[in-house]
Protein backbone atom coordinates (compact mmCIF):
# COMPACT_ATOMS: atom_id res chain seq x y z
CA UNK A 1 0.00 0.00 0.00
CA UNK A 2 1.97 3.20 -1.07
CA UNK A 3 0.73 5.44 1.13
CA UNK A 4 1.96 8.96 1.40
CA UNK A 5 3.52 9.67 5.01
CA UNK A 6 2.55 12.25 7.78
CA UNK A 7 5.96 13.64 9.81
CA UNK A 8 5.67 15.81 12.94
CA UNK A 9 8.70 15.57 14.59
CA UNK A 10 12.39 15.39 13.17
CA UNK A 11 11.34 14.67 9.87
CA UNK A 12 9.93 18.16 9.49
CA UNK A 13 11.72 20.46 7.12
CA UNK A 14 14.32 22.08 8.73
CA UNK A 15 14.82 19.51 11.45
CA UNK A 16 17.73 17.27 11.40
CA UNK A 17 16.23 13.89 9.63
CA UNK A 18 14.95 15.74 6.71
CA UNK A 19 17.63 15.65 4.78
CA UNK A 20 18.96 12.82 6.07
CA UNK A 21 15.84 10.34 5.29
CA UNK A 22 13.48 12.81 2.49
CA UNK A 23 15.76 14.93 0.85
CA UNK A 24 15.98 13.48 -3.00
CA UNK A 25 12.93 10.68 -2.14
CA UNK A 26 9.96 12.88 -2.02
CA UNK A 27 7.68 13.53 -4.49
CA UNK A 28 5.37 16.91 -2.43
CA UNK A 29 5.89 18.38 0.56
CA UNK A 30 3.16 20.00 2.17
CA UNK A 31 1.49 21.45 5.46
CA UNK A 32 -1.22 19.02 7.01
CA UNK A 33 -3.06 18.09 10.27
CA UNK A 34 -3.93 15.15 12.40
CA UNK A 35 -6.90 15.42 14.46
CA UNK A 36 -7.65 12.74 17.29
CA UNK A 37 -3.78 13.17 18.65
CA UNK A 38 -2.18 15.35 20.76
CA UNK A 39 1.51 15.41 20.84
CA UNK A 40 3.86 14.53 24.01
CA UNK A 41 8.05 16.03 24.50
CA UNK A 42 9.27 12.15 24.74
CA UNK A 43 12.41 10.82 25.97
CA UNK A 44 14.65 11.84 22.71
CA UNK A 45 11.81 12.82 20.01
CA UNK A 46 8.43 14.06 19.76
CA UNK A 47 5.59 10.94 20.19
CA UNK A 48 2.21 11.38 18.56
CA UNK A 49 -0.60 10.23 21.21
CA UNK A 50 -4.01 9.30 19.97
CA UNK A 51 -6.62 10.99 22.47
CA UNK A 52 -10.05 11.08 21.11
CA UNK A 53 -11.10 14.37 20.32
CA UNK A 54 -7.49 16.14 20.92
CA UNK A 55 -5.13 18.04 18.45
CA UNK A 56 -4.75 18.53 16.09
CA UNK A 57 -1.38 17.61 14.96
CA UNK A 58 0.60 19.88 12.68
CA UNK A 59 3.14 18.50 10.27
CA UNK A 60 3.72 17.72 7.02
CA UNK A 61 2.00 15.22 3.94
CA UNK A 62 5.09 13.31 2.55
CA UNK A 63 4.73 11.75 -1.03
CA UNK A 64 7.31 9.75 -1.80
CA UNK A 65 8.86 9.45 -5.19
CA UNK A 66 7.57 6.06 -6.33
CA UNK A 67 10.68 4.74 -7.12
CA UNK A 68 12.12 5.56 -3.84
CA UNK A 69 8.90 4.79 -1.82
CA UNK A 70 9.74 0.93 -0.68
CA UNK A 71 13.34 1.99 -0.33
CA UNK A 72 11.86 5.48 2.01
CA UNK A 73 9.50 3.23 4.06
CA UNK A 74 12.33 0.92 4.97
CA UNK A 75 14.63 3.75 6.05
CA UNK A 76 11.65 5.44 7.90
CA UNK A 77 10.61 1.97 9.81
CA UNK A 78 14.47 2.00 10.99
CA UNK A 79 15.01 5.47 12.20
CA UNK A 80 11.74 5.03 13.75
CA UNK A 81 12.79 1.39 15.47
CA UNK A 82 9.38 0.03 14.37
CA UNK A 83 9.16 -3.86 13.67
CA UNK A 84 5.68 -4.69 13.06
CA UNK A 85 3.98 -6.58 16.00
CA UNK A 86 6.94 -6.45 18.12
CA UNK A 87 5.84 -5.58 21.56
CA UNK A 88 9.20 -3.25 21.78
CA UNK A 89 8.11 -1.07 19.13
CA UNK A 90 8.29 3.04 20.59
CA UNK A 91 6.28 3.64 17.47
CA UNK A 92 3.59 1.83 15.55
CA UNK A 93 3.11 2.44 11.89
CA UNK A 94 -0.56 3.07 11.44
CA UNK A 95 -3.07 4.58 8.56
CA UNK A 96 -4.87 7.48 9.65
CA UNK A 97 -6.46 10.32 7.76
CA UNK A 98 -4.61 13.50 8.18
CA UNK A 99 -6.29 16.58 6.35
CA UNK A 100 -4.23 18.81 3.73
CA UNK A 101 -4.10 22.30 5.11
CA UNK A 102 -4.21 23.65 1.13
CA UNK A 103 -7.62 22.44 0.41
CA UNK A 104 -8.95 20.61 3.55
CA UNK A 105 -8.80 17.13 1.48
CA UNK A 106 -8.57 14.57 3.99
CA UNK A 107 -5.97 11.94 2.68
CA UNK A 108 -4.98 8.54 4.00
CA UNK A 109 -1.15 8.70 5.17
CA UNK A 110 1.54 6.65 7.29
CA UNK A 111 1.41 8.08 10.82
CA UNK A 112 3.93 6.87 13.49
CA UNK A 113 1.91 7.29 16.97
CA UNK A 114 3.30 6.15 20.27
CA UNK A 115 3.24 2.67 20.41
CA UNK A 116 0.78 1.53 23.60
CA UNK A 117 3.37 1.48 26.39
CA UNK A 118 4.72 4.57 25.66
CA UNK A 119 1.27 6.76 25.04
CA UNK A 120 0.56 5.04 29.02
CA UNK A 121 3.97 6.50 30.19
CA UNK A 122 3.29 10.00 28.07
CA UNK A 123 -0.15 10.48 29.11
CA UNK A 124 0.55 9.64 32.88
CA UNK A 125 4.00 11.87 32.96
CA UNK A 126 4.82 13.62 29.77
CA UNK A 127 4.82 16.93 29.29
CA UNK A 128 3.03 18.00 26.36
CA UNK A 129 3.89 20.05 23.42
CA UNK A 130 2.01 23.01 22.06
CA UNK A 131 1.86 23.54 18.21
CA UNK A 132 0.85 26.09 15.98
CA UNK A 133 0.31 26.25 12.16
CA UNK A 134 3.10 26.61 10.31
Amino acid sequence: MSLPFFVYGTLRPGEHNHGLFLRGRTQTEEPGRLAGAVLYDGPGYPYAVEEAGGGPVYGELVTARPEAYDELLTALDRLEEYIPGDPRNLYERVVREVTREADGAAVRAWVYVAAPAVAVRLRARGKLIEQWPS
